[in-house]
């Protein structure tokens, strides 16, 4: 993979235009979990000067809120770590599994789904984004119906599992 210490295209005209790596996060209604994994990751990149390098969305395996804005305590959790947040939600397209490079989605019955939804021949990788917290938290659990304690904890939950792609992907 790229590596964050080689040369980019803007220092040497005669390198090739870097790889753009294409992220999609994704949770049942993206309003609260693949939201929020959008703003943490699109941050982080940012911070480390890469956001030309990676394209980055969520999408909903639903359709139930299509058009809204984030839950209101993700907006929040992600406002007070200093995290910006803007979306509108969508939902998955088949045109999602040919554009993105990774689909990241936040639990088994999401997993499921995007099986089901995939069209043959996609080039897409399809896993949990849980696979990668360092403290084996494979799911990240839907917050919705609970206490602001949940958003806080998906909030540490998706940093850690952001550090820890980027680091798989070749970025320290």
């Amino acid at each position: 993979m790229h590596s964050p210490n080689s040369p980019s295209s803007a220092s040497n005209p005669d390198s090739p235009s870097p790889t753009v790596t294409k992220v999609l996060f994704v949770c049942l209604g993206n309003i609260c979990r693949s939201t929020m994994a959008e703003a943490v990751f699109k941050h982080a990149v940012e911070k480390r000067g890469l956001g030309e390098e990676f394209e980055v969305d969520s999408a909903g395996t639903a359709s139930y809120h299509v058009g809204s804005n984030p839950d209101a305590r993700s907006m929040e959790t992600c406002r007070k770590n200093g995290v910006p947040m803007k979306h509108r939600a969508r939902q998955v397209t088949q045109e999602d599994f040919r554009r993105f490079d990774y689909i990241l989605c936040m639990d088994e019955e999401n997993l499921r789904d995007l099986k089901d939804m995939a069209p043959k021949g996609h080039t897409s990788t399809i896993k949990m984004f849980g696979t990668f917290d360092p403290k084996g938290d494979r799911i990240i659990k839907d917050p919705y119906y609970g206490p602001q304690g949940g958003f806080d904890r998906n909030f540490a939950q998706c940093s850690r599992c952001t550090e820890a792609f980027l680091e798989n992907l070749g970025y320290d």
